[in-house]
């Protein structure tokens, strides 16, 4: 399949890169790669992007994009955002074929859980 015209990378503002780091491979497993001391790189297996050393928040309230990850487990996952250090923005709800909550990264960024619902 061709990469042309498809999404290759996504780019995040973070204050504090190390923590941002740390939340992300304890969650999701992602992999990262530094690049210097204001930017760091990472792979989930499947996507890439990156962080960059920024006082910007990306928040969906705010007119940003929101990042949406799939759960097969949507309360676990919920349960391991907490333990990881995030917080919940917005609680588990259900919308039309599913349910999702929204949270909030250790550099502030919005991002959301869903699963599908049946």
């Amino acid at each position: 399949m061709s990469k042309h015209h498809k999404i290759d990378y996504l780019e995040f503002p973070a204050c504090d890169l190390e923590a941002t780091q740390i939340f992300f491979e304890r969650l999701l497993a992602w992999q990262f790669q530094s690049y210097g001391p204001d930017y760091i790189d990472f792979n989930d297996g499947v996507l890439s992007g990156g962080f960059y050393r920024s006082e910007l928040r990306s928040r969906a309230e705010q007119g940003a994009t929101l990042l949406v990850l799939y759960s097969e487990d949507l309360e676990q996952s919920y349960k391991q955002v907490l333990e990881c250090g995030g917080q919940i923005s917005q609680e588990i709800f259900s919308f039309p074929g599913g349910r999702r909550f929204h949270f909030i990264e250790p550099s502030g960024n919005e991002l959301a859980m869903w699963q599908r619902e049946g």
